[in-house]
């Protein structure tokens, strides 16, 4: 398995109600995309300072998974009209986790 995180900063003035319409955006995404095995989204709960305002979790079967994740029409629709106009920074990770089965 394949597991991507990505960690988002919002840009200053960005309100509840624009994360809420980032959200979603997102929630529909495991029904949409067969690839996605696992998903996961939230805001920072503000405990620790220095966090990333907000992440995602996916987890797919394999790379191809993740690749066709990324290039899907309805992902990159979610990420350039609501994610990327909010987004002051953003960084990510890929990585193989153990299956749990």
């Amino acid at each position: 398995m394949v597991r991507h995180v990505a960690l988002f900063r919002w840009k200053d003035g960005t309100t509840a109600a624009d994360v809420s319409r980032v959200e979603e955006g997102l929630r529909p995404l495991p029904s949409q995309i067969p690839c996605i095995r696992a998903y996961r989204f939230g805001r920072d709960l503000g405990i620790q300072e220095g966090n990333a305002d907000f992440a995602v979790v996916a987890d797919f079967e394999d790379e191809d998974g993740l690749r066709t994740y990324a290039e899907h029409p309805i992902h990159v629709a979610v990420v350039s009209e609501r994610i990327r106009p909010l987004v002051r920074s953003r960084e990510a990770i890929q990585y193989v986790i153990e299956d749990s089965d």
